[in-house]
């Protein structure tokens, strides 16, 4: 069969398994879903009920990490696996401490114990970490790897929050990494908008 993919164009770890199966070429079923009205079928799939979700023969990924490992492992023409561990380190502060500030921030509203000024100081801060180490580009030299996909879209999120005061506060070689992804034919491709899926529509492959 092929591996179907429940995703929701918007959500940064949807983005980040899409990124992921876009560039190993591997072709999935995309079904698009809103997540104010999700549709039985991808309920019964997924354990979490959240996206990504991809159902494979005999087994359901929930992760957005383990989809993109998943697609990288069948085939990885830009190599984007070959990182140092320190790639998977600074994966695990995207994923836990920086999206912890950066929702305390977004979401500001529903967390009234949390000042939004001190969480966006402390994501700013966790970014502020990495700018000698993007003096090339990309966080482990010339070319992107798994790491800058897998981080990309929450910096996104970020710093769309505010996007004019994230530009004045932000230091020059993260403000370009982003602005070089935001700008990419990478980022525009998965970004395409598609129809949400009913079980009455034909299969949409993807990529």
């Amino acid at each position: 069969m092929t591996p179907i993919l429940y995703s929701f164009r918007r959500c940064p770890y949807a983005i980040r398994a899409r990124l992921a199966i876009a560039s190993a070429g591997v072709q999935v079923e995309l079904r698009e879903i809103l997540l104010r009205d999700k549709p039985p079928a991808f309920l019964e799939a997924s354990p979490s009920a959240t996206v990504p979700c991809l159902v494979l023969e005999g087994r359901v990924l929930d992760e957005s990490f383990d989809i993109m490992r998943w697609a990288l492992e069948q085939s990885d023409p830009e190599g984007l696996l070959q990182m140092p561990d320190e790639g998977l380190e600074l994966i695990q502060m995207f994923d836990g401490p920086f999206k912890q500030a950066l929702d305390l921030t977004k979401y500001a509203v529903r967390h009234p114990d949390s000042d939004p000024e001190i969480t966006r100081a402390d994501a700013m801060e966790m970014l502020r970490g990495l700018e000698k180490q993007l003096s090339e580009g990309w966080l482990f030299g010339a070319r992107p790897t798994l790491a800058d996909l897998a981080t990309l879209p929450f910096l996104r999120q970020f710093a769309n929050i505010d996007k004019p005061r994230f530009n004045s506060e932000v230091t020059p070689n993260v403000s370009a990494w982003l602005e070089t992804f935001l700008a990419s034919d990478r980022l525009s491709f998965v970004m395409k908008k598609y129809p949400v899926w009913t079980d009455k529509d034909a299969p949409l492959h993807f990529p």
